[in-house]
């Protein structure tokens, strides 16, 4: 189906935030890597339902790497090490500014607000890369936006087409062969998002003969594989995969496929988004997001270590927190356990 048609079907069958968020990420198919957006000063969260995040015994992180330690926890310390010859580059640029491989679709992270006339990106994860341009630059406008489908965050980083990404990406052993991260500025896990009306509970069996979306390179792809026949029943469909996760919300929405897995703090936001899904069941995983950038800058990487540390003392980390995420993600007065910015420890 060409993405006219599916728009129209879109503008037909879905109302309010679900349809808005599936028709951007249709148009974010298109131009993922040729849009190259200038920042521009966010305003404040648009109208819209707020979602709850399913809360369920989170599984404890039990995965190491070969040094036997867990990847989160495999960072370089803000101090230490000699020169800054990448972040000198990056200053010696004719338009001095940072650019960022983000998410234009994940409501609430980062994502175009069709109710901002200034077409500026908002979210939790564009706060964060406001924070990195204001220390390293002097300047939190000085920033170079650039659309980044799940699939390419690390080849976008390994081809240098970004400094760095900051797209809810999870620290993983393997990745950290491939990229380096910063220590980790948010704690999450993979959860199922479903209708409201369907029989699926969670990541169980009730997933028996149903057709399960995720997004290409992602940790619930990971998940779905090794799972299958196991924690998850045999006869599970995870054969959809998508470039960009917000298009599985797209497929879920139009029928065709039964269930969506990823992670928990962005299905809280999906659900927010369409009222017709819910959360189905807890966190399954315990994962830990981070600033990805190239391997072997390493100055770069201190320094945005160092911006995280000063990010969560001075309160800035909770004050985006409360205006992206508290909506979503906290039921009633209880706080998710994602309300708390994850301990730092480094290698």
């Amino acid at each position: 189906m060409d993405a006219h048609r599916l728009a129209r079907r879109l503008r037909t069958g879905l109302r309010g935030w679900g349809g808005v968020g599936a028709m951007a990420a249709v148009c974010a198919l298109a131009l993922a890597f040729a849009l190259l957006l200038p920042h521009t000063q966010s305003s404040g969260a648009p109208a819209g339902g707020a979602g709850r995040l399913a809360h369920g015994t989170q599984a404890r992180a039990e995965t190491k790497c070969d040094n036997g330690a867990a990847p989160q926890d495999q960072s370089l310390s803000p101090s230490g090490g000699g020169g800054t010859p990448v972040v000198d580059r990056i200053k010696a640029r004719e338009d001095r500014r940072l650019i960022v491989g983000v998410d234009t679709n994940s409501y609430r992270w980062g994502y175009l607000n069709p109710n901002n006339a200034s077409g500026a990106l908002e979210g939790f994860d564009i706060d964060l890369v406001h924070r990195i341009a204001k220390d390293l630059l002097g300047d939190p406008n000085a920033v170079s936006f650039k659309a980044i489908p799940t699939n390419q965050r690390i080849p976008a980083i390994q081809n240098d087409q970004v400094d760095m990404v900051v797209r809810t990406m999870t620290i993983t052993c393997d990745r950290l062969g491939d990229v380096a991260f910063s220590a980790p500025y948010f704690r999450t896990g993979q959860q199922v998002l479903a209708p409201k009306k369907s029989t699926i509970t969670g990541y169980n069996d009730t997933l028996a003969g149903k057709k399960v979306c995720s997004a290409e390179g992602s940790t619930a792809l990971d998940n779905l594989k090794a799972d299958k026949g196991g924690k998850i029943p045999a006869s599970t469909d995870i054969r959809t995969v998508v470039p960009n996760q917000l298009d599985c919300l797209v497929k879920l929405q139009l029928g065709e496929v039964d269930a969506v897995v990823t992670d928990g703090a962005l299905a809280a936001s999906q659900a927010a988004q369409d009222p017709t899904v819910e959360l189905k069941g807890g966190l399954f995983t315990d994962e830990y997001y981070g600033v990805a950038m190239k391997r072997g800058s390493d100055d770069l990487v201190r320094q945005v270590n160092r911006i995280l540390e000063n990010y969560v003392k001075d309160g800035g980390w909770t004050d985006s927190y409360e205006k992206w995420l508290h909506p979503t993600m906290d039921q009633d007065d209880k706080k998710s356990a994602s309300a708390t910015p994850p301990a730092a420890h480094y290698k």
